[in-house]
């Protein structure tokens, strides 16, 4: 499973919710473009020294998954499909689609703009 900014947040926060979505997933993924929306946050966060320590702690616990020649492929599929619809998401969401549907994995997220991403299930937590 791919795991969205909110996901990743929710994680680093205990919802359990998450946790118990993570029992059914045979892999957990976490885009490079959600590490760096993370990163972005917690530099502004108050308690960045916390949310620092705990990526150091359970990062490991998941796959990076980089962006790469098929990504960009098939994110450029993607933003033609949602302009030719007329539904935008917001460019880092295309990025995550496109890696969701690269490596066939559904996204965990609240967002719901992912369901107007054809062949991309989402998962919320």
């Amino acid at each position: 499973m791919i795991l969205d900014t909110n996901a990743l947040s929710a994680w680093v926060e205990g919802i359990t919710a998450v946790e118990a979505a993570f029992r059914s997933a045979d892999r957990l993924v976490v885009p490079s473009v959600v590490l760096g929306e993370y990163y972005f946050g917690i530099r502004q966060s108050r308690h960045r020294s916390r949310y620092e320590e705990w990526l150091v702690r359970y990062l490991p616990f998941a796959e990076i998954a980089a962006v790469t020649s098929a990504t960009a492929d098939a994110y450029a599929d993607i933003r033609l499909e949602l302009k030719q619809l007329g539904h935008p998401i917001p460019s880092n969401d295309t990025w995550i689609a496109a890696l969701a549907r690269q490596h066939g994995l559904p996204v965990l997220s609240n967002d719901s703009h992912f369901d107007v991403v054809a062949g991309i299930r989402r998962i919320v937590f």
